[in-house]
């Protein structure tokens, strides 16, 4: 038996999960000298620190993302890999959000913490899935943690846009998405379906796609949407920050159909009230099974529920026998505040 509390090894602070015991802190929101990054999300991977550990693609995307000095120094880390932080040891595993996104395993006397950063066990064709990591505490996302959030086959809601494509060939489809992840996965799973005409590119969607399909993933043929004649748009699909699908911008398409891809989809009173005409529910978060299934799956005694619906699920966890509290970060939060970062550096020059 450890006599170590889970609390020893990790502890919340101002800057974010601080590792004692490691001489670092997990996504922090502060810079601080030594930085674990779970993924390339601006909420969780911030310029400034120190000492940067992450996967390739992540510290890649903080490279696009905030040029090359964004720390003073990085190390790359892949899937599996175990290295020694002080008196712990972190390896990190697939977290199937984004690419190259990972939950990090700190191990100290005994106990494993798994800090699973955001996370989804639905199939997602441009990330490696999720893996499930047995532990004896799981730090969970909430983004989704009520029971109303049941996200449907993304598949089936490619099919309603391509749909609405070939009813209104006439129209250009702007598909409101987050510049990294959601846009590049929403492109795989149009290609899936069958659809190979081009797919167009707001600017600020340019790189981080562009960098995807250097990967080497399937994204077929897509051209900046910039300089593009108005009648050439009709019958097209345009991959937009969601910022910019309510902007002046939209004003150089053919009488377009907004759509938005997200989980906040599933409320209707929040597709209304961003102007959506056709709501895409594909969530790069786990729903309110995935989130109970994983929790479950992991044998974790205790659970530490952070940024979301934390209530609900501290309470599903606590039903279940389980210890488990809400975990007090700030900071972190739906990827919109990503996007306005992504966007806002080119939309100027788009308007």
């Amino acid at each position: 038996m450890s006599s170590m509390r889970p609390q020893d090894i990790l502890m919340p602070q101002a800057e974010g999960l601080c590792c004692k015991p490691g001489g670092f802190h997990i996504d922090p929101v502060r810079p601080v000298e030594r930085a674990v990054i779970t993924h390339g999300h601006s909420d969780h991977a911030r310029p400034g620190h120190g000492a940067v550990l992450a996967t390739q693609e992540t510290l890649d995307m903080m490279r696009l993302r905030y040029g090359e000095n964004f720390a003073g120094s990085t190390q790359a880390i892949g899937y599996g890999e175990t290295i020694r932080l002080g008196e712990t040891t972190v390896t990190f595993h697939p977290a199937g959000h984004v690419l190259g996104s990972a939950q990090v395993a700190v191990e100290c006397g005994g106990l494993r913490i798994v800090a699973s950063g955001d996370y989804k066990d639905a199939p997602d064709p441009t990330c490696t899935p999720f893996e499930l990591v047995r532990c004896d505490v799981f730090i969970t996302e909430a983004t989704f943690g009520l029971p109303v959030f049941r996200h449907p086959d993304a598949t089936g809601e490619v099919r309603k846009l391509l749909g609405s494509v070939a009813l209104f060939p006439e129209r250009a489809h702007l598909v409101g998405a987050y510049s990294l992840g959601k846009a590049q996965r929403v492109i795989a799973l149009i290609r899936d379906a069958g659809y190979d005409a081009p797919i167009y590119l707001h600017g600020a969607m340019e790189k981080i796609t562009r960098y995807y399909a250097q990967r080497g993933l399937p994204l077929g043929e897509l051209r900046p949407v910039k300089g593009v004649k108005k009648a050439e748009l009709a019958g097209t699909i345009t991959l937009a920050p969601p910022s910019a699908t309510s902007d002046l911008w939209t004003r150089r398409f053919p009488d377009p159909l907004t759509a938005f891809a997200s989980g906040w989809m599933r409320v209707r009173a929040r597709a209304r009230q961003r102007g959506v005409e056709l709501p895409l529910v594909i969530s790069d978060h786990a729903d309110w099974d995935g989130l109970t299934a994983t929790i479950a799956a992991t044998g974790a005694g205790e659970v530490w529920v952070t940024h979301g619906q934390e209530d609900a699920l501290v309470h599903w966890c606590q039903r279940k026998g389980l210890t488990a509290r809400p975990l007090d970060l700030v900071g972190y939060g739906d990827e919109d505040e990503d996007v306005g970062l992504a966007a806002g550096e080119t939309e100027a020059a788009e308007a």
